[in-house]
């Protein structure tokens, strides 16, 4: 399964640095001026999960893959990017097909890295990048809108459902006239089916990544800090903290060196694993497992998946052919160490084409082909 978050900002805000610290074999251009990202840069990142590596230690297998992630970084956007100012439109295009939007945002100042705007202000700057992408969106509904307007007036059915999706589009064109994202409106599931094949931006759920400096690392009253926090608020998403420029000195360390580089900033964990956790999350992912001599290996499935769906995740023709799948919790197998333990603790289920997959269930699947 595929799913990735395109990353967004203005220039200048460290979107560059964060990704070169999330995916550190696929370096991304970082310089001190607009527009150094030309081309997408995109990076695949192993979800950080002590359970696999649990797991892993327990069978000792010959391979073992986590889950990940995929991330785009595209260039800075600046005010007019949806009418192609500094080419927004190009990038903005190479983000459509993101399932999920971090919204990078700068809360440092520093004098010797421009901020296009010439100050440093995270309330006026997610406002410019809202609304480049609620344009964006506006600019697909019109034309949408116009070919749908000529649909209603064919006989019977057809013309029942364009007049039906153009009442979907009407509202959705008024509320991004407002500067109101997609995702904030009341649709139901049929609705936001209809606008599916137009990949719009807003509709994206979206993560605020605040990138602070390391004289911020730990100050939870910091005021610029706070004005993220309050604007994500308001659309209930959550926020990241993180330094990426610390981060990418915790990447460029020996990993045996990192715990402790960790430990002297009063840090336990790096900040990027918070940061793919939440994106994970963001998205509705869970994690099952698959375990054995040869790999231990950890899978996403969206949530409220059921087990063929799951089986499928791992090869197409397992659910195809799917019979039934043998369950138990990861940390039931932790604990007791083998499926022969399991199954005299009565821990080891058999599972139909019903059964709904769980966060941390470990499967093996039978299938008929």
């Amino acid at each position: 399964m595929s799913l990735n978050c395109g990353i967004v900002g203005l220039p200048n805000v460290g979107k560059s640095t964060l990704f070169n610290a999330l995916s550190e074999t696929a370096k991304a251009q970082a310089a001190n001026y607009p527009f150094c990202t030309i081309e997408p840069n995109i990076g695949v990142v192993a979800v950080p999960d002590p359970r696999l590596d649990a797991l892993s230690a327990l069978y000792h297998p010959k391979k073992t893959t986590p889950a990940s992630l995929e991330f785009v970084d595209i260039a800075g956007l600046v005010k007019g990017a949806s009418k192609g100012e500094g080419r927004g439109n190009k990038f903005l295009d190479n983000i459509r097909q993101t399932d999920a939007l971090c919204h990078v945002v700068r809360c440092f100042h520093d004098s010797n890295v421009v901020h296009v705007d010439g100050s440093v202000d995270p309330v006026r700057d997610i406002q410019t990048i809202d609304t480049e992408l609620c344009l964006k969106d506006l600019e697909s509904v019109e034309k949408r809108r116009d070919r749908t307007q000529k649909q209603t007036k064919a006989a019977g059915k057809a013309g029942e459902e364009a007049k039906a999706e153009l009442e979907i589009l009407i509202r959705v064109e008024a509320a991004l006239n407002q500067g109101s994202p997609v995702r904030a409106l009341a649709l139901t599931a049929e609705e936001r089916a209809v606008l599916r094949e137009l990949f719009l931006l807003t509709a994206k759920p979206v993560l605020f990544v605040a990138n602070i400096s390391e004289a911020q690392i730990g100050v939870e009253d910091d005021p610029l800090l706070a004005q993220v926090r309050t604007l994500a608020a308001l659309e209930h998403a959550p926020v990241v903290t993180i330094c990426a420029e610390f981060e990418s000195q915790i990447v460029a360390l020996p990993t045996a060196e990192r715990a402790d580089f960790l430990a002297g900033a009063g840090l336990q964990e790096p900040g990027l694993h918070r940061l793919v956790r939440a994106g994970y999350t963001l998205l509705g992912l869970i994690t099952f497992f698959t375990a054995g001599e040869d790999e231990c290996r950890a899978w996403t499935l969206k949530q409220g998946g059921h087990a063929p769906q799951a089986a499928g995740v791992i090869h197409t023709d397992f659910e195809r052919g799917f019979i039934k799948a043998e369950i138990c919790r990861i940390e039931d197998l932790l604990k007791y160490r083998s499926d022969a333990a399991l199954r005299e603790k009565g821990l080891l289920r058999i599972e139909g084409k019903e059964y709904v997959m769980h966060d941390g269930d470990v499967a093996h699947f039978r299938f008929n082909v």
